[in-house]
C-alpha cells in the first residue's frame, strides 16, 4: 500500500519526472553520437585519475575537465577533505590506487565553499561540527596570515586553498600512498581549487610523486 501511494506521489512530482525523462534523453542523445556507447561503457572502468572534491553540486568533475564517463574516478565529501580516519574515502583510495593504478589522485576545492565558510564561524550546526573541525584545524594552522586578512571573502578564499593543501599532505601520508609510492607505482598527489565564477581551475602547485620531502614523522618505511 505505501508503494501504491509512493508511486502516486512521484507521478505528480514534476521534478522527480523530470529527472527521469533527462534520463531518457541522455539515453538517445548518447546512442546519437555512438551506438555502441553502453555496451562499450559496461565492459569496465580504467580511470587514470582519482578525484576526491567537495559534495557541492556545482562542482562536477567531469564537465569541468571536459572527460568522458569513465575517465576520472571520484569521490566527495563536505569540503573534498581527507581525514585518516574516514573509512569510505580510504576504501575509495584504497580501490582507486591499488585495484584501478591511478596515475594521479586530485584533490579540488573551489572558492566559496560552504563547509569552509561554516568552519570560519562560530555557530553549531549539528552532527557536521564534528566534520568541520578538520577544517577548523586547518584555519588553526595558518591563523596569523588568515586573521591579517581583513575582507572575509578573501580569507574565506584564501582558507579554501590552505584547506586543499593540507588535506594534499593528509593524502600523501597514508599508507596506501606511501606503499604505491614504495615499490615504484607512479601515483601523483595534487591540490587544485576550482572557481564558480569564472570556471577556472587553479593548481595550487603542491604536487608530490614521493615522500622525499615529508616529515619523517609520517614516513613509512
Amino acid at each position: 500500500m505505501c508503494a501504491k501511494i509512493d508511486d502516486d506521489l512521484n507521478e505528480l512530482d514534476p521534478l522527480y519526472q523530470s529527472l527521469l525523462e533527462g534520463n531518457k534523453q541522455f539515453i538517445k542523445d548518447s546512442l546519437k553520437i555512438d551506438s555502441e556507447y553502453f555496451t562499450k561503457l559496461a565492459k569496465g572502468q580504467a580511470p587514470p585519475v582519482l578525484w576526491i572534491g567537495c559534495a557541492d553540486s556545482r562542482v562536477p568533475a567531469n564537465q569541468i575537465t571536459n572527460t568522458a564517463p569513465g575517465e576520472i574516478f571520484v569521490h566527495r565529501n563536505i569540503a573534498n577533505m581527507v581525514i585518516h580516519s574516514d573509512m569510505n574515502m580510504l576504501s575509495v583510495l584504497d580501490y582507486a590506487v591499488n585495484v584501478l593504478k591511478v596515475k594521479h589522485v586530485i584533490v579540488t576545492g573551489h572558492y566559496g565553499c560552504g563547509g569552509v565558510i561554516a568552519a570560519m564561524g562560530n555557530q553549531q550546526f549539528g552532527l557536521i561540527d564534528n566534520w568541520l573541525r578538520h577544517i577548523k584545524d586547518v584555519y588553526r594552522l595558518h591563523a596569523a596570515k588568515l586573521d591579517a586578512i581583513a575582507d572575509m571573502d578573501e580569507r574565506c578564499d584564501r582558507l579554501v586553498e590552505y584547506n586543499v593543501i593540507e588535506n594534499v599532505r593528509n593524502l600523501c601520508k597514508t599508507s596506501i600512498v606511501q606503499n604505491a609510492w614504495k615499490i615504484g607505482q607512479p601515483v601523483g598527489v595534487h591540490g587544485w581549487v576550482y572557481s564558480l565564477k569564472t570556471g577556472v581551475i587553479t593548481d595550487m602547485k603542491v604536487s608530490a610523486y614521493d615522500n622525499a620531502n615529508m616529515d619523517n614523522v609520517f614516513k613509512f618505511k
